[in-house]
């Protein structure tokens, strides 16, 4: 990348994120809605963020046949979008059941529920906002708008009673049961039945309520059912404790959720309600979605910063850990920029907002983060079309194993009823279908701790893969921040000159190449002449014209041949053996100066690239550099690498690697984002361009290299756990399918089995989120 090839010259504006209706993306919309008329194609995706997509309709579109992508999809033509936060999931099964009962509405082109921020998403032809909170209600949830969700969280938690309840009133009949039937078995039996009545009401109701809107055979349907049977069959007890422990696995779910949840809740929180704005000598308060770009507002020390903002003060430091994992504060100068959610450390600092409402860094990784819960793991998509099936034909097979024993072998119907009953609670689903979910929750959050934002369950799992790393140079592997070594001019031109004329034609761009030249330049003080028709050259360099001469600032290897002399040539084969990127300077195609840059490595990449050989990873530095300057970046970290590269030979390179082995490709820049795209996974360095983060599949926000090996780590214990969470969940009910069909297990058993089997796949999945030093 330190090639001149790779300069870009146009700006990207990047203005994701925003809704039409001026709310901040961070919190929950109440029908905020868009009509979108067209979307852009995936190959168009650069483009359509320059045209400002927004949090309502986004265009961001793949591939039709992944199921992963809905929600990037555009609304259909004439469409409108609406949102809601919902109220009462436990668990991703949830959030289908939702779906399932909006998509049967009349009206609905596509209903999707993001479990982690709670969120439902409609895309309708009209405003049918009344129906569908019906028939979510009908489901069993609650659909709250912007202002009843502010009020919910800002409410302070009241008594755990409310939440507890139930489970406490079950428990407390159960014990009273109990002790009537040790005094009297036939009052015993009479309260038994009364507790199972009070435990079922509920769970029928919203089972009745369920199959109603399109989902027959969930949980509550096969405990509604289990319970009912082993009433008619005199298994009193077994009914009440079936419910008892259907409760307590539940709450385990809720727990379960709410913990994975937690790290979004966190994230959300970040960002203030109000600011302090200064307009002349005048402070006052004002609500954050009232703040626009130009804004100058003060931060408190220990405040938070509201919105993305450029620091107006010389000099403040600012604990961003919350955004990139780095519990050391960061000293930021004047006219740098610092993403909202930071917190001053040691001074009030005043600052400029350069973010609109609903774009900021926090809305940005929360949108992020929806539609990374659309982009399942292949093993998750898997689990979820097995379960389809997988719940009708234990059914089926619970009623065979009721009929066909007394039917065919005159066996006595009571027995065979209730192993038919235990066979079907054993049967539940639940553990199998929460244990990919789980941990791929836990393994995304755990990530999002370190630093490292990974775009989906589908990612993690091809991270887990990788067998081989392509590095972009400049700003991946190195710090982006060259500085001109050496000036030579050619002639009779001084030192000053060169530059200028350099810096003039340079003027504008922010590669970190004419950075370097253009700061180099700024020392002597002197002004920039302007200059006239500049262009950028692909794979060549940049030119333009100054005081009616044409200036060309060419990498040496795209020269004529003997263009430059035999002492020149020498001279530039010296600097980049000494790993210095050298550039060529002419003037009406003559050459009237060289120019020697060096950019110095990461201070974590050689321990990066240790670490990554220690997990059998193999490193590949791509690079338009020339080949000498390479060699001495990669031989330094012990790296092959391919040199000279343009962005598509980059995309070759890539393309024939993945070929090989499964290949990962990390870069920064806008030249970086078609090999990111072609490789297996694509991971991009926070400090780098929006196109480049919003082709990867993952980010590193604290732009540490470190990070890649963690994220590799990560994955492959997530997998690890997944395997072990499908092996307790399937192992578990192998065991006790045998043991109910021998008779030697009953009902209750059956259910402590499967919430047993739903709490331990859930507490392995925990594990994840533990802090590794």
């Amino acid at each position: 990348m330190h090639n001149h090839q790779n300069h870009n010259h146009q700006e990207h504006n990047h203005t994701e994120g925003h809704c039409g209706c001026h709310h901040s993306h961070g919190k929950t919309q109440h029908g905020c809605s868009s009509e979108k008329k067209d979307h852009a194609a995936p190959k168009e995706h650069a483009q359509a963020h320059e045209h400002g997509a927004n949090c309502c309709s986004t265009g961001d579109t793949a591939d039709p046949d992944e199921e992963s992508d809905r929600l990037a999809a555009a609304p259909p033509s004439g469409s409108q979008r609406f949102s809601w936060k919902v109220a009462g999931m436990d668990c991703p099964s949830c959030a289908k059941k939702i779906e399932n009962a909006v998509t049967a509405i009349p009206g609905v082109d596509s209903a999707r529920v993001l479990f982690a921020t709670e969120k439902l998403v409609v895309d309708a032809q009209s405003d049918i906002s009344l129906r569908i909170q019906d028939a979510v209600k009908q489901a069993g949830f609650t659909l709250l708008g912007a202002q009843a969700a502010a009020e919910k969280a800002a409410a302070p938690q009241g008594s755990r009673f409310g939440e507890f309840g139930p489970l406490l009133l079950l428990a407390a009949l159960m014990a009273v049961s109990w002790a009537l039937d040790s005094l009297n078995p036939a009052w015993g039996r009479i309260a038994f039945i009364a507790t199972t009545l009070v435990g079922l009401a509920p769970v029928a109701a919203k089972a009745l309520r369920l199959i109603r809107s399109g989902t027959p055979f969930a949980i509550e349907t096969l405990m509604s059912v289990a319970a009912i049977g082993a009433l008619f069959i005199g298994a009193t007890a077994e009914a009440a404790m079936v419910l008892l422990l259907f409760m307590v696995g539940e709450l385990l779910e809720s727990y379960a959720a709410n913990r994975a949840r937690r790290g979004v809740t966190a994230l959300m929180a970040l960002v203030p309600e109000d600011a302090l704005l200064l307009q002349g000598t005048e402070r006052r308060r004002v609500p954050v979605a009232g703040l626009r770009p130009g804004d100058v507002i003060e931060i408190a020390p220990g405040g938070r910063l509201p919105a993305d903002a450029e620091l107006l003060n010389p000099f403040a430091s600012f604990d961003e850990s919350a955004l990139t994992g780095e519990s050391v504060p960061v000293e930021r100068q004047q006219g740098e920029k610092v993403a909202a959610g930071s917190l001053s450390v040691d001074q009030a600092a005043q600052m400029k907002v350069i973010s609109e409402p609903g774009k900021n860094a926090i809305d940005r990784i929360l949108q992020l983060i929806e539609e990374a819960e659309e982009r399942r793991a292949p093993i998750e998509r898997f689990l979820d079309r097995f379960s389809r099936y997988y719940t009708p034909a234990i059914m089926l097979l619970a009623v065979a194993v009721i009929l066909a024993p007394p039917l065919l072998f005159s066996q006595p119907w009571d027995t065979w009823i209730y192993r038919g009953l235990t066979l079907l609670l054993i049967g539940c689903p639940c553990a199998l279908v929460i244990s990919t979910p789980a941990a791929i929750t836990s393994g995304l959050a755990a990530a999002t701790r370190r630093g490292a934002l990974i775009k989906g369950g589908a990612a993690l799992e091809q991270l887990g893969q990788v067998q081989t790393i392509a590095f972009d140079k400049t700003g991946t592997l190195t710090e982006g921040k060259p500085t001109v070594t050496d000036v030579l001019p050619i002639g009779g031109i001084g030192e000053q000159r060169l530059l200028t004329l350099a810096a003039a034609v340079e003027a504008g761009s922010h590669h970190p190449l004419a950075q370097a030249i253009i700061n180099r330049a700024a020392q002597y003080g002197a002004e920039l002449p302007p200059a006239q028709a500049r262009r950028a050259l692909a794979g060549v360099g940049v030119e333009g014209t100054v005081d009616g001469k044409t200036l060309l600032i060419s990498a040496p290897g795209k020269l004529a041949p003997g263009l430059l002399g035999g002492t020149w040539q020498s001279q530039v084969e010296a600097l980049e053996s000494a790993g210095k990127t050298a550039v060529v300077v002419l003037e009406d195609g003559a050459p009237i100066g060289l120019l020697a840059l060096r950019d110095t490595l990461r201070s974590d990449a050689k321990q990066a690239i240790a670490e990554l050989n220690a997990l059998g990873i193999r490193g590949v530095m791509l690079t338009g550099d020339n080949p000498r300057a390479a060699a001495a970046i990669a031989g330094e970290l012990g790296l092959d690498y391919r040199a000279g590269l343009l962005p598509e030979d980059k995309v070759k390179a890539v393309t024939e690697l993945s070929e090989l082995r499964p290949t990962a490709m990390i870069g920064d820049g806008i030249n970086d984002a078609p090999a990111m795209k072609a490789s297996s996974i694509g991971i991009a360095m926070g400090s780098g361009t929006d196109v480049a983060l919003e082709t990867a599949d993952a980010a590193l926000t604290h732009n540490r290299l470190l990070g890649v090996a963690e994220m590799i780590r990560i994955s492959r214990a997530t997998h690890a756990n997944i395997r072990q969470n499908i092996t307790i969940a399937l192992g578990l009910k192998g065991v006790f399918l045998v043991t109910s069909l021998m008779g030697l297990t009953g009902l209750w058993l059956a259910v402590l089995a499967d919430s047993g089997a739903t709490a331990l796949v859930t507490a392995n999945a925990l594990r994840l989120l533990q802090k590794r030093s």
